[in-house]
């Protein structure tokens, strides 16, 4: 399923992006034995690693943040794409029916 970086916020698109690196990262070392990230940043083995702890931490936050809603969401349909299906974001002022709205 392709994500949509529309109405992701600033985290996820991030998140999204570097986890996208580490994945194209280690499918060339494992097709072609070509590492890009050591390629480019060989020269330079501590940003070498910053990269590799950016992935890794990318992969974590995107296993545990699970859906970001947008303050200045302006849902308008049934299910949003920033807060979820069946989630919808109270307008300003508005109290959430049924209990909190998560965030």
């Amino acid at each position: 399923m392709m994500m949509k970086m529309k109405g992701m916020c600033a985290i996820h698109k991030t998140a999204w992006v570097l986890v996208l690196v580490g994945a194209l990262n280690w499918g060339l070392v494992g097709l072609l034995n070509f590492n890009l990230v050591m390629w480019l940043f060989g020269g330079w083995p501590v940003v070498e690693r910053i990269v590799y702890v950016l992935v890794g931490l990318a992969a974590v936050a995107m296993l545990g943040i699970g859906k970001c809603c947008m303050k200045d969401c302006k849902c308008d349909e049934e299910g949003c794409a920033h807060c979820g299906p069946g989630e919808k974001k109270p307008m300003a002022g508005a109290q959430p029916m049924g209990g909190e709205h998560k965030m």
